[in-house]
């Protein structure tokens, strides 16, 4: 998403972008904090910082028909996972949500995401929740599939599941809110665009992965929806949202506001 940015392929007038590497919780919390004035979020956090921060109308991952992956070593019915102790990889991320509308009541230790399959070969905890590229390859490593959140949540609402999305700081004010907004739509519009050569970029953050299976993630999670939420998208949001005030897992609804 933020290739055009990084590589200083786009034009940013008098704007200055610092960029910071961090996994999903970690910007989770700091969040909470307003840490940083642009901020990758996941939609669950969105629900307790909405008062800081406006969702930019681009940079969503939405997962249409497929989404985070619970796996298990055996072979487990979804009815039965609040007998299982599951590793997730957060409290605040929208897959930990989806997990508590499917399964209210569930056992978890919460582990960083890219060690949650590790944690279910030790035993260390019976099931895992993926959010990462294990989705595509958890079954060479001899784990079974228990439920994919985004095929329930599609067959079960009609409408993609939404993960996380970018976030801007309200009180920079309509004029740079507005001049970011441009800058990220561009720089989504570019990469998209200089597929490859934003790919190259990306795989040096790659944790070793090979460009094939990079090339399928990136395909999943940053797409056209990225570039534009649709109004099934914005949709997504809010219902997933509205679940969860539902089900008592958010304290409060929330109302799902875009930057124009």
């Amino acid at each position: 998403m933020f290739y055009g940015l990084a590589t200083n392929k786009l034009d940013t007038g008098n704007l200055r972008f610092t960029h910071v590497l961090e996994d999903i919780q970690s910007l989770n919390e700091k969040a909470m904090r307003g840490v940083y004035d642009v901020t990758a979020i996941s939609f669950h956090a969105y629900a307790y910082i909405a008062d800081k921060y406006a969702l930019l109308p681009h940079g969503a991952s939405i997962g249409d028909n497929y989404g985070p992956i619970v796996v298990a070593r055996e072979q487990v019915k979804p009815e039965e996972l609040a007998r299982l102790k599951i590793a997730v990889p957060g409290t605040l991320t929208s897959a930990f949500l989806a997990l508590r509308i499917f399964c209210p009541d569930f056992e978890y230790e919460v582990v960083p995401f890219d060690q949650i399959i590790r944690a279910v070969q030790d035993g260390v905890c019976d099931a895992g929740l993926l959010i990462h590229e294990g989705q595509l390859f958890y079954q060479k490593l001899g784990l079974h599939k228990v439920l994919d959140m985004g095929e329930w949540w599609h067959e079960w609402t009609g409408l993609p599941l939404p993960m996380g999305g970018n976030v801007i700081r309200r009180d920079l004010g309509a004029e740079v809110v507005g001049q970011v907004s441009k800058c990220l739509h561009e720089s989504i519009r570019y990469s998209l665009d200089n597929r490859a050569d934003a790919l190259r970029y990306a795989m040096q953050f790659a944790r070793d992965m090979e460009p094939e299976l990079a090339d399928r993630f990136v395909g999943m999670w940053v797409n056209e929806l990225t570039l534009d939420y649709t109004e099934r998208g914005r949709t997504a949001v809010q219902r997933l949202l509205d679940e969860g005030t539902a089900r008592g897992i958010i304290p409060h609804r929330v109302n799902v506001e875009f930057v124009q």
